[in-house]
This record gives structure tokens, C-alpha cells and sequence, in this order.
């Protein structure tokens, strides 16, 4: 079989090295099928391909030749092409392997962790480099979990200094990952949930106080709104000029991304094959059951070497059904099942923070289960990572929606993700502003990503926050035109909770990232302090003024005696009614242009229906605020695999 990118090397099931699968002992004493045959024995120097000198003879030729050739052509060893390719499995290779050098494949299943004189963020972290020091006695022992070309240089070192290599022993990457989730079990939980609030406090979302500030909070938010009649009628014009510019403030942002989005180059392939990075993958899983065979597949029709993709899914211990059909994918040497401990808040980003330490890669990708990514999305992230310097962090790819034509929210929803993903946030990433990414498709330089805590595990909008805290502590995105399907939820209290979702977080990151403002503005700069309260301010206080707004202007207009021109001057409304139509333009304009960059222009008719769906908003934003106030973490799940029509599919 051919697995994933695994291109011309194609095996029968005979010809695959699997101890349970073919009774074969990989120590060279049994064909498959039980029938003896003499040890190989090895060439007296090592070949071009050391890794595969335990092994020869024991696979057909043209299989060993094929796994050579691919091998160089990008830049593996050759042990990962078969691993991958499902010619023999990693463990049986590894016990060849540790024959060949005298020494032994360790399982780490009886293993005591007195053995290990790590601690357990240092175990951790030694599961993650792939060496694990065991002392038994006074013998300490190296564990080896070989990745990459590690198999390639120990085989290389067995013609140099055999002595040496008795003191390692050999084991799988996903046995030496499991020793660690076993030992550092809490230290693992405790990692994701707090280590955010300990690295950088400062960023944190995690509680600080309880009780009496949200009784205070909600006192507070309704007697404003209930005050607001009987406030002079001065000070409630002199209020709406104010929240008049904020529109109008906003408005220009999203009406000026529209000059400066520009279409992404095509893709210039600056790396050949050979020269690409491992990149990690990871997709944070809960009750996806019905929607997970998609995301495998459409990883695996990425158009990367399957042998330098590191692909991390995380589940909750308690959820069997999405575990069980992960199960019964037959993933493969890429994937990596690894559960998510009980352990503070169940979120997402919790369970991003959970694999982290875990990422091989020089890169990482977030996708969710519902996500159906463009092939060659990967390489067009890394082309604009290379065009970049190292300040560029990340690179957030265009979100679309998949099931446009459900009906006429699905519509809007897709309407809204063309101006967001293909105009605004290009525009911003061009002016080089605060970027509030998506919750997917984020590309990651690794590194980066852990020097500036991971996500928030207490942030429900953990992508935008992550955006912002990037670009204060000196980094920034950048937007690719790159797409990633999405499912939208197309039924209105799905969307409704999704929206609330949103809305909450984005109020979350107001909240912890004005602690300090001045240190805000030192870091963020005028121009980026004024684009961060537009963008979450702005967004939060046009939803919920948005309905007092609409009703306090109706008085105005049908309750108000007719006046001349003279005295209307005198008055906010006609600047009230131009702050709302221009309110209207920022988001029909660049959705408009969005659409037809997507070449769905023929549902921009959907953009008529602006007013109505401001209102829906409206709800949510309000929805959001009671629920940030007395039950803050709470996260609403969006369900997928509901989805009535797909453009993919046609």
C-alpha cells in the first residue's frame, strides 16, 4: 500500500515486517508465515543508508531500493519511509535496530519512576527531546527514542565506537510519550491549565477573584441601562457623539483593510522536499466522533511528506465514542492519540497546551475536527514565514465556509468570513497592526509559540488573545489566502452559543490586556492600541449599544416634532444616522469584496439582510456579557457534522 505521501512505494501485505501480523521475529530467524531461514548478516562496512543494515534482507529488494530513493529525495531516514509506509512497524524496527548495535529496545513498561531522577516538568520535557536518562544502581542509562535521522547516525556510530552504544537502549516515541503522561500525569494538567499564569501572569485569564464583583458587575450594568432615560438630554447626546465616533473609528478600520488587503503571490516553492521542516499538526477533539475520518483525511491528502508530519489529537479521558472512531482509522506512524488530563478548565486551549511540550516540529498548525484544509496549505504558510524574518510568528490562513447554501445564516456566515479572513485581516497584517486571529489554521513557529505561554486556557477566544499577546511581546502575523473549510453553524441557537463564545472572549481579552495600559501603549504603540480597542472594544460596544441605539434614533425621528434644517443641526440625529449607515458599509463592503475574492459573489444578495443579522448579534453580545459575569469559563461547544450541503462536494 501507498501511505499518505509515501509516493512509490507500494507493499504487499506479505512484504510488510509485523511481528504480530507475520509471526516474523525481527532478531532474523523467521520468515512470514514461520519459515526458517538463517540470520542476515550485515556488510562488514556500513552502506549509504546505515539505518537499514539491520534490516536488509529481510524486506524484497526493490522495497528496500524504493525506501532509499524516497528517503533522499526528502531528506528522512529511511527507517521513517517504511515506518510510514507501513512496511514494517516501529517498534519491530526498533528491536532490529538494537540487535544490530548490541544493545536492547526498552518498552518502558515496568519502568518505576524512582527509576527516572528527572523531575516531572523535566520528564516532560525529555519526552518531548526524545532522551530519557534511568538510573538503576549506580548505572545510569540513556533512553532513545529515535526520530528524524537519530536511527541513521546511531547506525552510522555501530562501525565507529560499539562500547558506547551499550550505554543507550532504544524505544518508540509514542512509549516514551506514554512513560511521561503516566508519571508526570498532574504535572502534565497542571502545565496546560496554569502555565500560562505562571510564565506570564500578567496574560492570564485564570480567576482572581469571585463572589461579590460579579453581584456588583450586573448591579452596575443594569442600572446604567436603566438610567440612560432619565439621564439630561445633553449628556445622552454628548454619550452617543462618543459611542458616534467609536462607530464611525471602527468603521474607517475595516473600510481602510479593504485598500491594503492585498492577494497573497502564488506559491514560489522555496523549499524543495528534502529541505522541509517537521511539521506538528494539532487538533483538539470533543465528541467529533461523526466528523474525525474527514480531518484524518484531509490530513493525509496534504500535500507534505507524511514522514515529516507529527500529528498530535488530543481527547478527553471520558470521551469513549470519538476515541473509539480514532480507533478504528488505522492511523498510522504520523498520528499520535493523547489524552487530555481532568485537570482545570475543559477547553480548547487547554488541550492545545496539553501537546505542546509533545510538538516535534520547527512549525505547528492548529486545525479543528471539522476543518478540511487546502493541500497545499503547509507549504504556503512556510513560503510566507521564509519571505518573512524572525519577528513573524504566525501565519493565520483564510477560514471559509463549506456549507454556504444551508440557508440564509449560512450564508451570512460566510459572507462574514470572506471580509474577515480574505480582507480585514490581511489589511491589518499589511499595516502590520494587532492581528486577532482565528480559531484554526493558525501556523506557529513552534518556538515562539511556547516562549510566549501557549494558549489560554481560561480565555474562551484563546486565538485573538493569543494574536495580541504576540505583537506585545515584539512578534507579529501575517495573513494567507490559503483556505480551510469550515462547517458554520446554520441553526440559530448553535449560532447563538458560538457568537456568545466569541463575544465573551473577546471581552476577556479587553479585560486582561488593559491591567496595565501604559504598559499597553509602550508595547502596542499608539496606532496598535487604538486598532486593539477597535478591535475588541469597538466590536463589543457597537453589539450591545447597537438595539438602544436603533430605538433611542426611532424616538428621535417618529417622536420628535418635525424641525427645519436650522434646528436639525442643533441635533445628533442626522450624525447619529450617518454613523449608522457607515456602520452598515464596514460590513457590507469588505464582506462584498470578500465574497468575490472567494467567487461567491452570487450570495452577496445575503448583505441586504445586515440589519437583521446586527440584531442577532446584538443578543449574543449581550448573552455574553450576563454569562462573563457569572459563569466566565463556561464553553459552549459548537456541534459539527450537521451540515445540510458542502461546495466541496459539487
Amino acid at each position: 500500500m501507498a501511505f499518505g505521501g509515501v509516493r512509490g512505494l507500494s507493499l504487499r501485505d506479505s512484504e510488510r515486517i509485523d511481528g504480530k501480523r507475520t509471526g516474523k521475529d525481527v532478531g532474523g530467524q523467521r520468515r512470514p508465515g514461520g519459515v526458517s531461514r538463517p540470520p542476515y548478516r550485515p556488510a562488514p562496512r556500513p552502506s549509504a543508508f546505515p539505518e537499514l543494515d539491520c534490516i536488509r534482507g529481510l524486506l524484497p529488494e526493490r522495497v528496500i531500493v524504493a525506501a532509499e530513493r524516497r528517503a533522499h529525495a526528502i531528506g528522512v531516514g529511511a527507517d521513517r519511509v517504511l515506518i510510514a509506509a507501513d512496511a514494517i512497524t516501529e517498534e519491530a524496527y526498533l528491536k532490529a535496530l538494537a540487535a544490530f548495535l548490541g544493545t536492547v529496545y526498552e518498552p518502558l513498561d515496568r519502568v518505576s519512576r524512582a527509576d527516572c531522577p528527572l523531575d516531572d516538568e523535566q520528564l516532560i520535557q525529555a519526552a518531548a527531546t526524545g532522551l530519557l536518562p534511568l538510573r538503576q544502581g549506580d548505572e545510569l542509562t540513556w533512553i532513545v527514542a529515535p526520530r528524524h535521522l537519530t536511527a541513521r547516525r546511531l547506525a552510522g556510530q555501530r562501525w565507529a565506537n560499539r562500547p558506547l552504544l551499550r550505554s543507550f537502549r532504544l524505544t518508540s516515541c509514542e512509549r516514551l510519550r506514554r512513560f511521561a503522561a503516566r508519571h508526570a500525569y498532574r504535572a502534565l494538567g497542571r502545565s496546560a491549565a496554569d502555565g500560562l499564569q505562571r510564565t506570564w501572569p500578567l496574560f492570564s485569564n485564570a480567576p482572581r477573584a469571585r463572589g461579590a464583583w460579579r453581584i456588583a458587575g450586573v448591579a452596575l450594568a443594569l442600572a446604567g441601562i436603566a438610567l440612560v432615560p432619565l439621564a439630561p438630554a445633553g449628556t445622552v447626546d454628548i454619550l452617543g457623539m462618543v459611542l458616534c465616533a467609536l462607530f464611525l473609528a471602527s468603521a474607517g478600520l475595516r473600510l481602510a483593510s479593504v485598500s491594503f488587503a492585498r492577494r497573497a503571490p502564488p506559491r514560489s516553492g522555496r523549499y524543495g522536499d528534502d529541505r522541509l521542516p517537521i511539521y506538528t499538526i494539532i487538533c483538539a477533539l470533543y465528541r467529533e466522533a461523526d466528523v474525525v475520518g474527514d480531518l484524518v483525511a484531509a490530513i493525509r491528502a496534504l500535500d507534505y511528506p507524511q514522514e515529516k508530519l507529527d500529528v498530535k489529537i488530543v481527547v478527553e479521558e471520558d470521551d469513549a465514542e470519538t476515541g473509539d472512531a480514532l480507533a478504528r482509522l488505522d492511523l498510522g506512524a504520523a498520528f499520535e492519540i493523547i489524552a487530555a488530563p481532568p485537570i482545570g478548565p475543559r477547553t480548547k486551549p487547554k488541550a492545545l497546551n496539553v501537546a505542546l511540550p509533545f510538538a516535534r516540529g520547527a512549525f505547528s498548525v492548529v486545525y479543528d475536527a471539522e476543518d478540511l484544509p487546502e493541500p497545499d496549505q503547509l507549504r504556503r504558510a512556510l513560503d510566507t514565514f521564509i519571505a518573512g524574518d524572525e519577528r513573524l510568528a504566525c501565519v493565520q490562513a483564510s477560514l471559509t465556509i463549506d456549507n454556504t447554501v444551508d440557508n440564509w445564516l449560512a450564508r451570512m456566515f460566510t459572507a462574514d468570513y470572506a471580509g474577515q479572513f480574505d480582507v480585514f485581516l490581511p489589511g491589518l497584517a499589511a499595516l502590520r497592526l494587532p492581528l486577532p486571529l482565528g480559531g484554526s489554521s493558525n501556523h506557529f513557529r513552534t518556538e515562539v509559540l511556547r516562549k510566549v505561554g501557549g494558549w489560554d486556557p481560561f480565555n474562551v477566544t484563546e486565538d485573538a488573545d493569543l494574536g495580541i499577546r504576540l505583537c506585545r511581546l515584539g512578534y507579529r502575523s501575517a495573513a494567507s489566502s490559503s483556505a480551510t473549510y469550515e462547517e458554520a453553524p446554520a441553526r440559530f441557537v448553535p449560532w447563538l452559543k458560538q457568537r456568545t463564545r466569541w463575544y465573551k472572549g473577546w471581552m476577556q481579552t479587553w479585560l486582561v490586556h488593559m491591567r496595565q495600559p501604559g504598559r499597553l501603549l509602550r508595547e502596542l504603540g499608539p496606532l496598535g492600541v487604538l486598532t486593539f480597542q477597535l478591535l475588541m472594544a469597538g466590536n463589543v460596544v457597537s453589539a450591545l449599544v447597537h438595539p438602544l441605539f436603533l430605538a433611542w434614533l426611532g424616538y428621535e425621528i417618529l417622536g420628535t416634532p418635525q424641525l427645519s434644517f436650522a434646528e436639525a443641526a442643533d441635533y445628533a440625529v442626522p450624525i447619529f444616522i450617518i454613523a449608522l449607515i457607515c456602520g452598515y458599509a464596514a460590513t457590507i463592503v469588505p464582506d462584498a469584496v470578500g465574497l468575490r475574492r472567494r467567487g461567491l459573489l452570487a450570495h452577496a444578495w445575503v448583505l441586504v439582510l445586515t440589519p437583521v443579522y446586527w440584531l442577532l448579534l446584538s443578543l449574543a453580545a449581550w448573552r455574553a456579557l450576563f454569562q462573563l459575569l457569572y459563569d466566565p469559563q463556561r464553553w459552549e461547544k459548537t456541534e459539527h457534522g450537521v451540515a445540510r450541503t458542502s461546495r466541496l462536494s459539487t
